[in-house]
């Protein structure tokens, strides 16, 4: 009995150890990666508590107006992998806006990431998206662009905002959710004011396939134009930077139906 009682108080005081130094290492990877989405930002803008940042990827070629797409970052923050991404698809002639819903803060470590995302709640994302809409025309001075054709998708954490804002917003014409969070009701994905792109994979452990099943039934219940595919052989997040999308056969496809999705929907 005594032996017992050392090994639970010596898991008790591992366990312990273990919370105070995931704790801990909060501050410090802040700390770490302060100035890293400054440094990253090119663009602010007036937001509902002060400025907000954001990346903006422009056209490289054509005199446009230019459709804009709205990319939410994944739970990380902004960081250089969606920057990659929203340069990538720019180049089929698209203004993409990449704004920090994140207010300044990116990482890497995983209880930072998880902190931060219990740290944005929906109503803040909200007004945030609201807010760089409302500056997208001055985003891009130098370009016209045509904020009737927009689009909004994101990846993840960036997914599921991305379809709960256009859930709230109908003036959005399309949405790509990659491995985001989805709803199956079909009473309230009929709110939405354009075509559905999801993009999943088979062996995501946080996205129950029976989940992307009922938003895809949902969606046909409701009307929406829609096209949902599941990729084998892959978890979550396996969309992850241009290199690798260029590189690596499944990524590529899973971009390609990006591309063609987004040029049936608001051209480019």
């Amino acid at each position: 009995m005594l032996l017992l009682k050392r090994v639970l108080v010596g898991l008790l005081v591992a366990l312990l150890a273990v919370v105070a130094a995931v704790a801990v290492s909060i501050p410090v990877d802040r700390w770490l990666a302060r100035g890293t989405v400054e440094r990253l930002a090119n663009a602010t803008v007036p937001g509902p508590d002060g400025p907000l940042q954001a990346y903006v990827a422009v056209p490289w070629e054509g005199e446009g107006p230019f459709p804009v797409v709205v990319m939410i970052h994944e739970f990380w923050g902004l960081d250089e992998a969606t920057i990659g991404k929203a340069e990538l698809l720019a180049e089929d002639g698209y203004v993409v806006v990449a704004p920090d819903l994140m207010r300044g803060r990116t990482t890497r470590w995983l209880p930072s990431a998880i902190w931060q995302t219990i740290r944005a709640p929906d109503e803040r994302v909200r007004a945030d998206l609201d807010a760089v809409l409302a500056a997208a025309d001055d985003l891009a001075p130098e370009l016209a662009v045509d904020t009737e054709r927009l689009a909004v998708m994101g990846f993840c954490f960036g997914g599921r905002h991305a379809l709960r804002y256009a859930l709230e917003r109908p003036e959005v014409r399309a949405t790509g959710v990659f491995y985001g969070n989805v709803p199956g009701d079909a009473d309230a994905l009929a709110r939405l004011g354009g075509p559905v792109l999801g993009v999943f994979g088979a062996e995501d452990g946080s996205i129950p396939l029976a989940e992307v099943a009922a938003f895809e039934q949902g969606l046909e219940a409701a009307g929406v134009d829609h096209q949902v595919r599941v990729f084998d052989g892959v978890g979550h997040a396996f969309v992850t930077t241009a290199q690798a999308i260029a590189s690596d056969p499944v990524q590529g496809e899973a971009w390609a139906l990006l591309r063609a999705f987004l040029r049936r929907t608001i051209g480019g």
